[in-house]
């Protein structure tokens, strides 16, 4: 029998590993092997709403935060909106982040999981969580792109992982890009690889929830037109 979608994601988040270099107080942190029920929730998820070979358009964002795919190893996703938009519990870990409630109140305008996850797929550029450590001994999100030798020693990572999702079943005409500085550095991966056609960014939830919560349904709104191809 042949693999749904979704047990393509299921086996390419199973197989996720990165063991190359980092920069010094830098850290990859997998959310798949720190706790099992991540594992768990990520494969209800995908059995849930990725069971079949639909042809999807790719959502792509920067890199998981530790309290969002970091913890539900499902992209742009807090363990609340798991459960009240995707029906999913998560026991062993309660998280709220700012990205997840921008993209779900967006996904519940387009019209609901259902319908959205039925016509998209969401990753990141690099698809694990990153994390820095602070002068004082924090670790805090980082982002890929925040230091130039942390890009260079992630970057054939990139390709693979972006060449990997490619291949389950992902229409590549055009992508959907979060975060301008994120479509900056794509568009060199791309320039590379020759992974996508054409690339159209959108404002980064983060950026929108935390600073432009007052103009939010005007994001909504372009969000739609853009995914619905009307922009």
């Amino acid at each position: 029998m042949s693999k749904t979608f979704g047990d393509k994601v299921i086996d390419f988040n199973r197989n996720l590993h990165y063991s190359d270099k980092l920069p010094k107080n830098f850290r990859v942190i997998n959310p798949y092997l720190d706790n099992p029920e991540t594992m768990e929730v990520m494969q209800q998820f995908y059995h849930k709403f990725y069971h079949d070979s639909n042809q999807r358009k790719f959502i792509i964002g920067i890199n998981p935060s530790r309290h969002g795919a970091g913890v539900t190893g499902v992209p742009f996703t807090d363990t609340k909106r798991l459960e009240s938009a995707c029906g999913i519990k998560m026991k062993s870990s309660h998280t709220h982040e700012v990205s997840s409630v921008f993209l779900y109140d967006m996904i519940a305008e387009y019209g609901g999981v259902k319908d959205f996850y039925k016509r998209f797929y969401i990753n990141s550029t690099f698809p694990l969580a990153i994390v820095r450590r602070t002068k004082d001994g924090k670790w805090l999100n980082a982002n890929y792109y925040d230091d130039p030798v942390l890009f260079e020693m992630v970057k054939d990572y990139m390709i693979l992982t972006l060449k990997k999702n490619i291949s389950m079943g992902l229409d590549t005409s055009e992508v959907f890009v979060l975060g301008k500085k994120n479509a900056n550095f794509l568009q060199k991966l791309n320039k590379e690889a020759k992974l996508f056609g054409s690339l159209k960014i959108l404002e980064h939830p983060r950026y929108i929830q935390q600073y432009k919560s007052k103009e939010k349904q005007i994001y909504i709104d372009k969000y739609i037109l853009t995914l619905n191809n009307f922009l």
